[in-house]
């Protein structure tokens, strides 16, 4: 995951906790953090994620470096994390500090639908379940603990219009959001060409949506943009919808993709900059990171914004071999990717894709230091 984020451009990650096995305590997150401090080639930050009865193995890592935020999954998703009782949330943003980053799905609407629609195998009818009003309930309760609380939250994945706009008007000073690269590029067409590839939680929507979340992005209402990345296997993929797991890697194309947006005119490469730079250092207060100013990390992308290059599944890094923009040209393709003044992956003009990979593992980069 490391080597697919330089690869890309990427100089840090934040990872989420429903792995296996999940990232719940104090061991569990020492644990990635050794081994990011072995494998990785960039720097790395960790979410702890929350359970009913976790509240003093959140409490033991506020302020730990490495340690980006609270994950609270307040629908089913991914894995068997899953927190959506009002007692215990209210426990939760009474009880801990730092950011928490909400999943934001209504549970008893998922389950109430998942039944109703538990026929239907066609993968449009998953946009059609895990509907809007499923998120938008969900977004507006957890920004209310935030409000009641006076909690710093963060609205992952940002997917529908509807959410974008209300968020506009009542998120506030302690309310911040972010949109993938994917919802800002595809949409239902997208999903029926793409099949189970194109499978997340939240859904893809539609072009309305998709629309929307570009106009939110640009006035400034969505913070940042970032990835959502789930590298699940083709194997696992291809047992079909509802079977199939939701997620999809992207790390490695999200630069080149935004800045091939860019030069269609959809945005500026300073907006770019500022989504995907700037942004999650402000969202998160990485420390020394986000902008090129003296005495902050020398960790850089050089891109080059005029070959259009054409990826394929073949061209990446990432574990499990591929990627949901396989086919697309996209200029912005790093030349090379620099942490904390180290070049860590490199790529010519006249080669292949994938470039070639510079630093060791272990060599380069450091648990995340926060505000």
């Amino acid at each position: 995951g490391s080597r697919a984020a330089a690869a890309g451009g990427v100089t840090s990650f934040l990872d989420m906790p429903n792995n296996t096995p999940n990232t719940t305590n104090r061991a569990s997150i020492e644990r990635k953090i050794s081994l990011a401090s072995k494998k990785a080639v960039t720097h790395h930050g960790f979410f702890i994620g929350e359970t009913k009865d976790n509240i003093s193995d959140l409490q033991s890592v506020e302020g730990m470096d490495g340690v980006c935020g609270i994950k609270i999954f307040m629908g089913s998703s991914t894995g068997d994390l899953l927190v959506h009782e009002q007692k215990h949330l209210e426990n939760i943003f009474a009880n801990t500090g730092g950011i928490i980053a909400t999943h934001a799905e209504d549970e008893m609407r998922l389950r109430e639908r998942i039944e109703r629609f538990g026929g239907r195998t066609d993968i449009s009818s998953h946009a059609e379940c895990r509907d809007v009003e499923c998120a938008l309930i969900a977004t507006k309760r957890a920004t209310a603990l935030a409000k009641d609380h006076e909690h710093r939250l963060h609205i992952v994945h940002l997917t529908s219009g509807k959410e974008a706009d209300w968020l506009e008007k009542n998120k506030g000073d302690l309310v911040t959001t972010e949109v993938c690269t994917q919802h800002l590029t595809f949409d239902q067409e997208d999903v029926e060409r793409l099949g189970e590839r194109a499978l997340m939680n939240p859904p893809i929507r539609y072009t309305d949506d998709r629309d929307t979340l570009w106009r939110r992005l640009k006035d400034g209402t969505i913070d940042c943009v970032v990835t959502d990345h789930a590298p699940h296997t083709l194997e696992a993929k291809s047992v079909g919808f509802p079977n199939s797991p939701a997620g999809m890697p992207g790390v490695e194309a999200s630069l080149p993709l935004m800045l091939t947006h860019a030069i269609n005119g959809k945005c500026s490469v300073k907006e770019v900059v500022s989504w995907m730079c700037e942004g999650p250092a402000k969202v998160y207060g990485i420390r020394n990171k986000g902008s090129l100013v003296k005495g902050y990390d020398a960790d850089l992308a050089l891109v080059d914004l005029e070959t259009p290059r054409t990826i394929t599944d073949s061209d990446t890094w990432t574990k499990v071999g591929w990627t949901p923009y396989d086919g697309m040209d996209l200029v912005g393709w790093p030349r090379y990717t620099i942490v904390d003044g180290e070049i860590v992956h490199k790529r010519e003009v006249d080669g292949t894709l994938r470039g070639h990979p510079v630093a060791s593992p272990g060599s380069v980069g450091r648990a995340i230091k926060f505000e």
